[in-house]
């Protein structure tokens, strides 16, 4: 008996425990993407290669292949930005490129948005998008599209609604990845 009323006493009353430490907050700023930047933005997207449907590419993308973009897409004056924390750390990036090649689809683009996996659910997403999207505008595009997998992007088609796109269309069983047929859905926002 002295020993269960020994451990009792062990255990402080619930008024006198120090309360767990609060949460650091979510901070961040959002900014033109650079160069240095690379590294960190192929390491969040290879991520989603390897562990997802949300893109279709099989194979990592290598640093060069993300320099060659990065020029492709500062040289037409295309946005691209990143959040980044307090410390340094890249956490998401969003850009948008060509929807197409030839010259006649100068001012549509398609969109791209990719968070790092300990940033997902905290609201960054959404401020990446506003700022794509007002970005966007600045550069005198005027339609956005959205290609979005059909199954495992429930999350990014509510947010695309969100702001205003609509759905254009579907294409089923365009993609193969994972042993498994893949669609996509279509999506569409006027910059007016």
């Amino acid at each position: 008996m002295l020993e269960e009323e020994y451990q009792e006493r062990r255990v402080l009353p619930r008024h006198l425990r120090k309360p767990p430490p609060a949460e650091a907050p979510f901070e961040y700023a959002i900014r033109e993407a650079r160069p240095e930047d690379l590294p960190h933005i192929r390491e969040i997207y290879n991520h989603y290669v390897a562990n997802s449907t949300v893109t279709f590419d099989e194979d990592a993308m290598t640093l060069r292949e993300w320099k060659s973009k990065y020029a492709y897409l500062t040289k037409l004056g295309m946005p691209f930005i990143v959040a980044e924390s307090p410390t340094g750390q890249i956490l998401g990036y969003a850009l948008v490129q060509p929807w197409k090649q030839k010259r006649a689809y100068r001012f549509t683009v398609e969109n791209s948005i990719y968070l790092g996996a300990a940033s997902t659910g905290k609201g960054l997403g959404p401020v990446l998008m506003q700022e794509l999207i007002d970005r966007s505008k600045a550069a005198g595009l005027k339609e956005i599209i959205a290609v979005i997998a059909d199954k495992g992007a429930e999350a990014s088609i509510r947010m695309h609604e969100n702001f205003g796109f609509t759905e254009i269309g579907r294409m089923g069983r365009v993609g193969y990845k994972f042993d498994r047929w893949l669609g996509t859905v279509l999506m569409q926002k006027s910059l007016k």
